[in-house]
């Protein structure tokens, strides 16, 4: 908080110190579990193939920090010949704005190639926010992976 007496002890015009790097010093990764606050990173395996399909389980929360990895390992799952993929958000227990956004990317990456995303196991609140922006419709919604892959080949949803 300023006060006169700290207003009147600094020079006119003078900043505060700067934090430089130096030319080739290397970058130190801190691990996010280190760092208050950070969010660990997502992980993202496939759990199930069936046939061209793959189901991707999330484990993790999806955020401004992770929302990238999501989007590129829909893509990438999608490249490697998986024409639909089912995400499981069962051990998601949270995604925001970005996690939304990140799944529209991909979705619009995949189905621009002939390919489908479709989300099983979303939870409350998250289906919520799914219904508010109106994705409910964009994606089809399972209770489970087994609804999902049940569902293969469908367009009703099991949600």
């Amino acid at each position: 908080m300023m006060t006169e007496e700290t207003r009147a002890a600094r020079r006119p015009g003078r900043r505060g110190p700067e934090v430089r790097c130096r030319t080739g010093t290397a970058a130190v990764r801190v691990p996010a579990a280190w760092v208050p606050g950070a969010t660990p990173d997502l992980e993202i395996v496939v759990a199930r193939v069936r046939g061209d399909t793959a189901v991707a389980a999330v484990t993790g929360e999806i955020d401004l920090h992770t929302s990238d990895a999501l989007r590129a390992r829909l893509v990438e799952l999608h490249g490697a010949g998986f024409r639909r993929l089912v995400v499981d958000f069962t051990a998601v227990p949270f995604c925001d704005a970005t996690g939304l956004g990140a799944l529209v990317a991909a979705h619009n990456h995949v189905a621009a190639r002939g390919g489908q995303i479709a989300l099983a196991g979303v939870r409350p609140a998250q289906l919520r926010l799914l219904r508010i922006t109106g994705l409910h419709r964009l994606f089809a919604l399972h209770v489970d992976a087994d609804h999902a892959l049940a569902a293969q080949g469908s367009s009703t949803t099991s949600r």
